[in-house]
């Protein structure tokens, strides 16, 4: 059996193959640094699982003939459009915005530290998931 526990970003290192196999076959994979422990995990199955354990909460409205939506708790995630389509192109677009924002510097942040499952399900979506997730 493959070890799915590294002591040590060496040993990980030495086995990386074997660390990516397991990942993707959803086994657990954990790799120790100093005091630290990170894990790798299949991409998919994380996204899909954040992406039902965020929700998003997208607030839509109409006014004027125009379309806006926001994301309560997400600070600038907030879109217009002349239509629906227009709207969501415009939510990814600002997501994806926010997301970039968040991994260089306002993850650091007191009012953005809560996050990180937001932006990490903006990172590993493609737009079609995307749209879906945050029109839903």
């Amino acid at each position: 059996m493959t070890p799915t526990e590294f002591q040590t970003a060496t040993e990980a290192r030495a086995k990386f193959k074997d660390v990516l196999d397991s990942a993707e076959s959803g086994v657990t994979v954990t790799i120790r640094r100093d005091s630290a422990r990170s894990s790798v995990v299949d991409t998919e199955r994380l996204r899909h699982t954040l992406a039902m354990l965020v929700v998003p909460d997208t607030q839509v409205f109409s006014e004027d003939g125009e379309w806006g939506a926001f994301v309560p708790g997400v600070p600038s995630v907030s879109a217009t459009g002349d239509t629906l389509d227009e709207l969501l192109d415009d939510l990814v677009v600002a997501s994806r915005d926010y997301a970039k924002a968040w991994n260089d510097r306002l993850r650091r942040a007191q009012n953005h530290v809560e996050n990180w499952g937001f932006v990490q399900v903006v990172m590993l979506s493609d737009d079609d998931q995307l749209r879906t997730w945050l029109g839903a």
